[in-house]
Protein backbone atom coordinates (compact mmCIF):
# COMPACT_ATOMS: atom_id res chain seq x y z
CA UNK A 1 0.00 0.00 0.00
CA UNK A 2 2.82 2.37 0.82
CA UNK A 3 4.18 2.02 -2.72
CA UNK A 4 0.90 3.45 -4.05
CA UNK A 5 0.98 6.60 -1.95
CA UNK A 6 4.74 7.22 -1.83
CA UNK A 7 6.68 9.42 -4.20
CA UNK A 8 9.70 8.24 -6.14
CA UNK A 9 12.81 9.33 -4.24
CA UNK A 10 14.45 12.69 -5.11
CA UNK A 11 17.50 10.75 -6.31
CA UNK A 12 15.25 8.83 -8.72
CA UNK A 13 13.60 12.00 -10.04
CA UNK A 14 16.79 13.99 -10.47
CA UNK A 15 19.14 13.74 -13.42
CA UNK A 16 22.18 13.10 -11.26
CA UNK A 17 23.77 9.72 -11.77
CA UNK A 18 22.54 9.34 -15.33
CA UNK A 19 25.15 8.42 -17.88
CA UNK A 20 26.00 11.01 -20.50
CA UNK A 21 24.69 8.74 -23.24
CA UNK A 22 21.43 8.35 -21.29
CA UNK A 23 21.04 12.11 -21.00
CA UNK A 24 21.73 12.52 -24.69
CA UNK A 25 19.10 9.91 -25.52
CA UNK A 26 16.56 11.74 -23.36
CA UNK A 27 17.25 15.05 -25.10
CA UNK A 28 17.01 13.38 -28.51
CA UNK A 29 13.67 11.80 -27.57
CA UNK A 30 12.24 15.14 -26.49
CA UNK A 31 13.43 16.80 -29.67
CA UNK A 32 11.88 14.05 -31.78
CA UNK A 33 8.53 14.41 -29.98
CA UNK A 34 8.59 18.18 -30.44
CA UNK A 35 9.48 17.74 -34.11
CA UNK A 36 6.61 15.25 -34.57
CA UNK A 37 4.19 17.67 -32.91
CA UNK A 38 5.36 20.56 -35.10
CA UNK A 39 5.13 18.40 -38.21
CA UNK A 40 1.62 17.34 -37.27
CA UNK A 41 0.53 20.98 -36.83
CA UNK A 42 2.08 22.18 -40.05
CA UNK A 43 0.55 19.35 -42.06
CA UNK A 44 -2.86 19.45 -40.39
CA UNK A 45 -5.73 20.14 -42.80
CA UNK A 46 -8.01 23.11 -42.34
CA UNK A 47 -5.65 25.23 -40.19
CA UNK A 48 -5.02 28.82 -41.23
CA UNK A 49 -1.88 30.80 -40.47
CA UNK A 50 -3.10 32.14 -37.12
CA UNK A 51 -4.17 28.69 -35.96
CA UNK A 52 -0.82 27.21 -36.95
CA UNK A 53 1.00 29.99 -35.10
CA UNK A 54 -1.20 29.48 -32.06
CA UNK A 55 -0.64 25.73 -32.15
CA UNK A 56 3.12 26.18 -32.38
CA UNK A 57 2.96 28.55 -29.39
CA UNK A 58 0.98 25.84 -27.62
CA UNK A 59 3.77 23.32 -28.31
CA UNK A 60 6.29 25.73 -26.79
CA UNK A 61 4.02 26.24 -23.77
CA UNK A 62 3.60 22.47 -23.41
CA UNK A 63 7.37 22.00 -23.44
CA UNK A 64 7.72 24.66 -20.74
CA UNK A 65 4.98 22.93 -18.74
CA UNK A 66 6.85 19.62 -18.95
CA UNK A 67 10.00 21.28 -17.62
CA UNK A 68 8.02 22.86 -14.79
CA UNK A 69 6.43 19.50 -14.07
CA UNK A 70 9.89 17.95 -13.70
CA UNK A 71 10.85 20.60 -11.15
CA UNK A 72 7.70 20.40 -9.00
CA UNK A 73 7.76 16.60 -8.92
CA UNK A 74 11.43 16.71 -7.89
CA UNK A 75 10.27 18.77 -4.89
CA UNK A 76 7.30 16.38 -4.28
CA UNK A 77 4.72 19.13 -4.74
CA UNK A 78 1.59 17.15 -5.59
CA UNK A 79 -1.07 19.70 -6.52
CA UNK A 80 1.09 21.84 -8.81
CA UNK A 81 2.17 18.61 -10.56
CA UNK A 82 -1.43 17.43 -10.95
CA UNK A 83 -2.41 20.87 -12.25
CA UNK A 84 0.32 20.80 -14.89
CA UNK A 85 -0.68 17.30 -16.06
CA UNK A 86 -4.32 18.39 -16.35
CA UNK A 87 -3.21 21.50 -18.24
CA UNK A 88 -1.26 19.36 -20.71
CA UNK A 89 -4.22 17.02 -21.16
CA UNK A 90 -6.49 20.02 -21.79
CA UNK A 91 -3.97 21.25 -24.35
CA UNK A 92 -4.28 17.89 -26.07
CA UNK A 93 -8.07 18.24 -26.19
CA UNK A 94 -7.80 21.72 -27.66
CA UNK A 95 -5.26 20.58 -30.23
CA UNK A 96 -7.52 17.67 -31.20
CA UNK A 97 -10.51 20.01 -31.61
CA UNK A 98 -8.41 22.10 -34.00
CA UNK A 99 -7.82 18.98 -36.07
CA UNK A 100 -4.15 18.37 -35.16
CA UNK A 101 -4.40 14.78 -33.98
CA UNK A 102 -0.64 14.07 -33.98
CA UNK A 103 0.28 16.77 -31.42
CA UNK A 104 -2.73 15.75 -29.32
CA UNK A 105 -1.56 12.13 -29.36
CA UNK A 106 1.95 13.19 -28.34
CA UNK A 107 0.56 15.21 -25.42
CA UNK A 108 -1.77 12.47 -24.14
CA UNK A 109 0.80 9.72 -24.45
CA UNK A 110 3.43 11.90 -22.80
CA UNK A 111 1.04 12.73 -19.93
CA UNK A 112 0.34 9.02 -19.37
CA UNK A 113 4.03 8.13 -19.18
CA UNK A 114 4.99 11.14 -17.02
CA UNK A 115 2.12 10.63 -14.59
CA UNK A 116 3.07 7.01 -13.86
CA UNK A 117 6.80 7.69 -13.83
CA UNK A 118 6.96 10.71 -11.49
CA UNK A 119 3.81 10.79 -9.32
CA UNK A 120 2.55 8.57 -6.50
CA UNK A 121 0.80 5.66 -8.20
CA UNK A 122 -2.49 6.39 -6.41
CA UNK A 123 -2.58 9.72 -8.29
CA UNK A 124 -0.54 8.91 -11.37
CA UNK A 125 -2.51 5.84 -12.50
CA UNK A 126 -5.91 7.64 -12.65
CA UNK A 127 -4.35 10.57 -14.50
CA UNK A 128 -2.64 8.21 -16.94
CA UNK A 129 -5.91 6.35 -17.44
CA UNK A 130 -7.68 9.63 -18.27
CA UNK A 131 -4.99 10.56 -20.79
CA UNK A 132 -5.12 7.12 -22.42
CA UNK A 133 -8.94 7.21 -22.63
CA UNK A 134 -8.69 10.56 -24.42
CA UNK A 135 -6.10 9.03 -26.72
CA UNK A 136 -8.29 5.98 -27.42
CA UNK A 137 -11.36 8.09 -28.21
CA UNK A 138 -9.51 9.93 -30.98
CA UNK A 139 -8.30 6.68 -32.55
CA UNK A 140 -11.69 5.61 -33.84
CA UNK A 141 -10.22 4.57 -37.17
CA UNK A 142 -7.90 2.03 -35.50
CA UNK A 143 -9.03 -1.33 -34.22
CA UNK A 144 -9.79 -1.82 -30.54
CA UNK A 145 -6.93 -4.29 -30.25
CA UNK A 146 -4.37 -1.78 -31.59
CA UNK A 147 -5.61 0.94 -29.24
CA UNK A 148 -5.62 -1.42 -26.26
CA UNK A 149 -2.13 -2.74 -26.96
CA UNK A 150 -0.80 0.78 -27.50
CA UNK A 151 -2.37 2.05 -24.27
CA UNK A 152 -1.05 -0.93 -22.31
CA UNK A 153 2.39 -0.40 -23.82
CA UNK A 154 2.40 3.25 -22.80
CA UNK A 155 1.40 2.37 -19.24
CA UNK A 156 4.08 -0.30 -19.10
CA UNK A 157 6.65 2.14 -20.50
CA UNK A 158 5.81 4.64 -17.75
CA UNK A 159 6.05 2.01 -15.02
CA UNK A 160 9.31 0.65 -16.45
CA UNK A 161 10.75 4.16 -16.49
CA UNK A 162 9.65 4.53 -12.85
CA UNK A 163 11.35 1.29 -11.81
CA UNK A 164 14.51 2.24 -13.69
CA UNK A 165 14.58 5.65 -11.99
CA UNK A 166 14.06 4.04 -8.57
CA UNK A 167 16.91 1.64 -9.23
CA UNK A 168 19.16 4.51 -10.22
CA UNK A 169 18.04 6.45 -7.12
CA UNK A 170 18.87 3.50 -4.86
CA UNK A 171 22.28 3.28 -6.45
CA UNK A 172 22.84 6.99 -5.85
CA UNK A 173 21.82 6.66 -2.19
CA UNK A 174 24.14 3.70 -1.71
CA UNK A 175 26.99 5.62 -3.30
CA UNK A 176 26.28 8.61 -1.05
CA UNK A 177 26.21 6.37 2.02
CA UNK A 178 29.46 4.73 0.97
CA UNK A 179 31.11 8.12 0.48
CA UNK A 180 29.85 9.23 3.89
CA UNK A 181 31.11 6.01 5.48
CA UNK A 182 34.53 6.42 3.85
CA UNK A 183 34.69 10.04 4.99
CA UNK A 184 33.74 9.06 8.53
CA UNK A 185 36.30 6.24 8.45
CA UNK A 186 38.99 8.64 7.28
CA UNK A 187 38.05 11.14 9.99
CA UNK A 188 38.07 8.37 12.60
CA UNK A 189 41.48 7.20 11.43
CA UNK A 190 42.79 10.77 11.56
CA UNK A 191 41.44 11.23 15.10
CA UNK A 192 42.95 7.91 16.17
CA UNK A 193 46.31 8.94 14.73
CA UNK A 194 46.09 12.30 16.49
CA UNK A 195 45.31 10.53 19.76
CA UNK A 196 48.26 8.21 19.19
CA UNK A 197 50.60 11.13 18.54
CA UNK A 198 49.21 12.94 21.61
CA UNK A 199 49.93 9.88 23.75
CA UNK A 200 53.49 9.71 22.44
CA UNK A 201 54.05 13.41 23.08
CA UNK A 202 52.79 13.06 26.64
CA UNK A 203 54.61 9.84 27.40
CA UNK A 204 57.93 11.21 26.18
CA UNK A 205 57.91 14.93 26.88
CA UNK A 206 55.89 14.95 30.11
CA UNK A 207 58.18 12.30 31.59
CA UNK A 208 61.39 13.99 30.51
CA UNK A 209 60.47 17.62 31.11
CA UNK A 210 58.92 17.01 34.52
CA UNK A 211 62.13 15.30 35.70
CA UNK A 212 64.26 18.13 34.31
CA UNK A 213 62.04 20.69 36.02
CA UNK A 214 62.51 18.97 39.36
CA UNK A 215 66.29 18.89 38.99
CA UNK A 216 66.49 22.51 37.86
CA UNK A 217 64.23 23.70 40.67
CA UNK A 218 66.42 21.88 43.20
CA UNK A 219 69.47 23.43 41.56
CA UNK A 220 67.98 26.91 41.94
CA UNK A 221 67.26 26.33 45.62
CA UNK A 222 70.75 25.00 46.20
CA UNK A 223 72.30 28.05 44.55
CA UNK A 224 70.11 30.41 46.60
CA UNK A 225 71.20 28.63 49.80
CA UNK A 226 74.88 28.76 48.85
CA UNK A 227 75.35 25.03 48.53
CA UNK A 228 78.67 23.55 47.57
CA UNK A 229 79.63 23.59 43.91
CA UNK A 230 79.84 19.80 43.71
CA UNK A 231 76.24 19.40 44.90
CA UNK A 232 74.96 21.98 42.40
CA UNK A 233 77.01 20.41 39.61
CA UNK A 234 75.53 17.01 40.42
CA UNK A 235 72.02 18.36 39.89
CA UNK A 236 72.99 20.09 36.64
CA UNK A 237 74.52 16.87 35.35
CA UNK A 238 71.34 14.99 36.31
CA UNK A 239 69.20 17.55 34.45
CA UNK A 240 71.47 17.25 31.40
CA UNK A 241 71.18 13.46 31.55
CA UNK A 242 67.39 13.71 31.65
CA UNK A 243 67.46 16.04 28.66
CA UNK A 244 69.55 13.56 26.68
CA UNK A 245 67.24 10.72 27.69
CA UNK A 246 64.25 12.78 26.64
CA UNK A 247 65.82 13.48 23.24
CA UNK A 248 66.58 9.78 22.79
CA UNK A 249 63.03 8.84 23.77
CA UNK A 250 61.64 11.43 21.37
CA UNK A 251 63.64 9.86 18.57
CA UNK A 252 62.35 6.44 19.60
CA UNK A 253 58.79 7.75 19.56
CA UNK A 254 59.26 9.16 16.07
CA UNK A 255 60.70 5.82 14.96
CA UNK A 256 57.69 4.07 16.49
CA UNK A 257 55.31 6.35 14.62
CA UNK A 258 57.12 5.35 11.43
CA UNK A 259 56.99 1.68 12.42
CA UNK A 260 60.77 1.53 12.97
CA UNK A 261 61.66 0.24 16.44
CA UNK A 262 64.51 -1.64 18.06
CA UNK A 263 63.62 -4.96 19.76
CA UNK A 264 61.85 -4.58 23.11
CA UNK A 265 64.38 -6.75 24.93
CA UNK A 266 67.23 -4.42 24.01
CA UNK A 267 65.32 -1.46 25.38
CA UNK A 268 64.47 -3.25 28.63
CA UNK A 269 68.09 -4.38 29.09
CA UNK A 270 69.27 -0.78 28.73
CA UNK A 271 66.59 0.38 31.15
CA UNK A 272 67.42 -2.12 33.89
CA UNK A 273 71.16 -1.55 33.42
CA UNK A 274 70.77 2.18 34.01
CA UNK A 275 68.56 1.64 37.06
CA UNK A 276 70.28 -1.36 38.62
CA UNK A 277 67.22 -3.59 38.19
CA UNK A 278 66.78 -7.25 37.17
CA UNK A 279 65.26 -8.56 33.93
CA UNK A 280 63.94 -12.07 33.33
CA UNK A 281 62.81 -13.21 29.88
CA UNK A 282 60.57 -16.26 29.46
CA UNK A 283 59.37 -17.96 26.30
CA UNK A 284 60.78 -17.80 22.79
CA UNK A 285 61.83 -14.28 21.87
CA UNK A 286 60.23 -12.71 18.82
CA UNK A 287 59.76 -9.30 17.28
CA UNK A 288 56.60 -7.64 18.55
CA UNK A 289 54.19 -5.49 16.52
CA UNK A 290 54.98 -1.78 16.73
CA UNK A 291 52.01 -0.87 18.95
CA UNK A 292 52.52 -3.80 21.33
CA UNK A 293 56.25 -3.11 21.62
CA UNK A 294 55.60 0.56 22.24
CA UNK A 295 53.09 -0.27 24.99
CA UNK A 296 55.67 -2.48 26.75
CA UNK A 297 58.28 0.28 26.55
CA UNK A 298 56.00 3.00 27.85
CA UNK A 299 54.67 0.93 30.76
CA UNK A 300 58.22 0.02 31.82
CA UNK A 301 59.25 3.67 31.64
CA UNK A 302 56.24 4.92 33.56
CA UNK A 303 56.56 2.25 36.23
CA UNK A 304 60.26 3.06 36.65
CA UNK A 305 59.43 6.76 36.95
CA UNK A 306 56.90 5.99 39.69
CA UNK A 307 59.52 3.98 41.56
CA UNK A 308 61.92 6.93 41.43
CA UNK A 309 59.21 9.28 42.70
CA UNK A 310 57.39 7.15 45.25
CA UNK A 311 59.80 4.41 46.35
CA UNK A 312 63.36 5.69 45.89
CA UNK A 313 66.00 3.05 46.38
CA UNK A 314 63.58 0.15 45.90
CA UNK A 315 64.74 -3.12 44.37
CA UNK A 316 63.11 -3.53 40.95
CA UNK A 317 62.52 -6.72 38.96
CA UNK A 318 61.07 -7.02 35.46
CA UNK A 319 59.75 -10.16 33.79
CA UNK A 320 58.98 -10.32 30.05
CA UNK A 321 56.94 -13.39 29.16
CA UNK A 322 56.42 -14.36 25.50
CA UNK A 323 53.19 -16.34 25.11
CA UNK A 324 51.62 -17.85 21.97
CA UNK A 325 49.08 -15.05 21.44
CA UNK A 326 50.26 -12.30 23.75
CA UNK A 327 53.16 -10.86 25.66
CA UNK A 328 53.16 -10.02 29.36
CA UNK A 329 55.35 -7.57 31.20
CA UNK A 330 55.48 -7.72 34.99
CA UNK A 331 57.15 -4.81 36.77
CA UNK A 332 57.63 -5.27 40.50
CA UNK A 333 59.32 -3.14 43.12
CA UNK A 334 60.01 -4.33 46.63
CA UNK A 335 59.61 -1.08 48.53
CA UNK A 336 62.04 1.79 49.00
CA UNK A 337 63.64 3.61 51.82
CA UNK A 338 60.76 6.12 51.93
CA UNK A 339 57.63 4.25 50.80
CA UNK A 340 54.63 6.37 49.87
CA UNK A 341 51.34 5.85 48.00
CA UNK A 342 52.26 4.34 44.63
CA UNK A 343 48.72 3.82 43.27
CA UNK A 344 47.48 4.89 39.87
CA UNK A 345 45.65 7.86 41.32
CA UNK A 346 48.87 9.18 42.80
CA UNK A 347 51.01 8.80 39.71
CA UNK A 348 51.99 12.35 38.90
CA UNK A 349 49.63 14.19 36.59
CA UNK A 350 47.14 11.37 36.47
CA UNK A 351 47.98 10.50 32.87
CA UNK A 352 50.76 8.01 33.62
CA UNK A 353 49.72 4.43 34.26
CA UNK A 354 46.11 5.36 33.67
CA UNK A 355 47.12 6.38 30.16
CA UNK A 356 49.00 3.11 29.80
CA UNK A 357 45.87 1.22 30.81
CA UNK A 358 43.92 3.02 28.10
CA UNK A 359 46.66 2.20 25.58
CA UNK A 360 46.51 -1.49 26.54
CA UNK A 361 42.72 -1.60 26.24
CA UNK A 362 42.88 0.02 22.80
CA UNK A 363 45.14 -2.86 21.73
CA UNK A 364 42.76 -5.45 23.18
CA UNK A 365 44.94 -6.08 26.23
CA UNK A 366 44.83 -5.17 29.91
CA UNK A 367 46.93 -3.48 32.56
CA UNK A 368 46.67 -4.23 36.28
CA UNK A 369 48.49 -2.27 38.97
CA UNK A 370 48.33 -2.37 42.73
CA UNK A 371 50.18 -3.02 45.97
CA UNK A 372 51.75 -6.42 46.53
CA UNK A 373 52.91 -8.11 49.73
CA UNK A 374 56.00 -5.98 49.55
CA UNK A 375 56.07 -2.96 47.29
CA UNK A 376 54.02 -2.49 44.15
CA UNK A 377 53.36 -4.53 40.99
CA UNK A 378 52.34 -3.49 37.46
CA UNK A 379 51.30 -6.21 35.00
CA UNK A 380 50.68 -5.55 31.28
CA UNK A 381 49.22 -8.03 28.77
CA UNK A 382 48.81 -7.17 25.10
CA UNK A 383 48.13 -9.32 22.01
CA UNK A 384 51.31 -9.95 20.05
Amino acid sequence: MSSWISWPSPEALSREGRARSRRGLGRATRLVLVAVAVWGIVNAKGLNGWQIAGSLAGVAAAYAAVLAYSRVTLRHRLWPAVGLILLLMAGGELTALLGARVPATVLWCGCAVLAIERLPLAVGVPLAAGALVAFAVTQSQDSLLVVTVTSAGLGLAGYTARLDAESRGNTQRLLAQERAARKAEAQSAALAERARIAREIHDVLAHSLSAQTVHLEVTRLLIERGAEQEVVLERVVAARRMAREGLAETRQALSALRGEMAPVEEFLKELVASEGARLEVRGESRRLPAEAGLAVRRVAQEAMTNVRKHAPGALVALRLDYRPLEVELEFRDFGGRSPVDNSLEASGSGYGLRGMRERAELLGGALDAGPAEEGFVVRLRVPA
